[in-house]
């Protein structure tokens, strides 16, 4: 039997597939140099980081698959290990992988996903969420309001909409649709689906298991006729668990900005919330940092919950810190009577959190622009920033 060509070991090696990734060995990248020599393949293989825990996995599959060849005798790999260019663009083809094979939503195609995330609770995230939205609508956008935080649902008295959903039917569909409840916002629009629009009233607890959370998060995705969107902001529960893996598999173009406040110890515990994108493969966009400081009447500014952790989170995952929001107790009031405060214009975070929708826009691409380019939008959008940003170690 004689021995098989460069090109037939790599169409071999095609079949063997990072577990993690979802590709090829070879399209990724870490199949490089093939040697034959006595009926002995030699192949290098780089992995994406030296103790890559699936290399026993890759190698017994390398294995399995050069082995059926005849000629095949003994396979050795020599082992290497990915630079900072090789692993970003691993990461990249990665994320591109997950949104080409990712179920169809009813989330409209050229709207602007992001999901509010962070570490843990009580930093402030759906104040941020709200805000975010309105001045995104206040700018003449339509912006779609998902509030995924089933269990600790509160967008429906933040954005002053409790009224509940009703679904029908859009052009005789055979299953109903629900119908996100409404607000104009100056020249824009909301459009807001909560669980919070589904109970009695607010004080009624959700007793649901982490399946139940993310068929919600499901239905909310597919069965609500969002119609035209901008953007869809997600009000994401805290933490790294079902709810987030689970958005993470269904829109993997989500881009994630993660809310921290100022103090390292609340900066190390966001960091996790970056390490799940990282290993979803979903961009992060940005850090905000909310309860930054208290300025009180006489102009002095008292930073009560430390000084700088949004920055180090930001530098640490190699993203922009969007904005600093400082304490107001205009915030909360806001968040209480239904009316986000950069709606009014009202003190310093109201001017915080207009700019930060300002550089959302700025960062989001013209569909026009792009409309019959044969690349993909992550290249278009964001370029090195998403290789970056995929691989902090980049």
């Amino acid at each position: 039997m004689p021995a098989p060509t460069i090109d037939e070991v790599r169409n071999l090696l095609r079949a063997v597939i990072d577990p993690e990734l979802g590709d090829n060995i070879v399209d990724l990248g870490m199949a490089g140099d093939i040697s034959l020599e006595d009926g002995i393949v030699t192949i290098g293989v780089k992995l994406t980081i030296r103790g890559c825990p699936l290399r026993a996995q890759i190698q017994k599959d390398i294995r399995s698959r050069l082995e059926v060849h005849p000629w095949v005798q003994k396979v050795k790999i020599d082992w290497g290990e990915m630079n900072a260019d090789e692993r970003s663009a691993v990461m990249s083809r990665a994320r591109w992988n997950a949104k080409e094979n990712a179920a169809d939503t009813a989330v409209p195609n050229n709207a602007r996903v992001l999901a509010i995330a962070s570490g843990k609770g009580g930093v402030g995230k759906s104040s941020v969420t709200v805000n975010i939205a309105a001045a995104l609508a206040a700018a003449g956008k339509t912006v779609g309001v998902l509030d995924a935080d089933i269990w600790g649902f509160s967008i429906p008295r933040m954005l002053g909409m409790p009224d509940r959903l009703e679904a029908e039917r859009i052009n005789g569909s055979e299953k109903p649709k629900i119908i996100p409840n409404e607000r104009v916002v100056g020249n824009g629009l909301l459009k807001v689906v909560s669980t919070g629009m589904l109970v009695e009233d607010e004080g009624t607890a959700l007793m649901w298991r982490g399946l139940m959370l993310t068929k919600a998060v499901e239905q909310f995705l597919n069965d609500v006729h969002w119609g035209e969107l901008d953007y869809l902001v997600i009000d994401m529960p805290p933490g790294t668990g079902d709810v987030q893996m689970g958005l993470a598999r269904m829109l993997p173009r989500t881009d994630l900005l993660i809310v921290t406040t100022p103090a390292v110890s609340a900066q190390k515990v966001a960091i996790r919330a970056a390490d799940m994108a990282r290993r979803s493969f979903l961009r992060v966009a940005g850090v905000i940092e909310n309860m930054s400081s208290f300025e009180c009447a006489h102009g002095e500014s008292y930073p009560l919950f430390g000084v700088g952790g949004g920055q180090a989170l930001a530098d640490e995952i190699g993203v922009e810190l969007l904005g600093q929001v400082p304490i107001e107790p205009t915030v909360a009031a806001g968040g209480d009577s239904g009316e986000p405060v950069v709606l009014h214009g009202i003190g310093n975070a109201a001017t915080v959190f207009a700019r930060i929708a300002q550089r959302i826009i700025e960062d989001t691409p013209d569909v026009d622009e792009m409309a019959g380019c044969s690349a993909r939008d992550e290249d278009i959008a964001v370029g090195v920033t998403v290789r970056r940003t995929l691989d902090p170690q980049a």
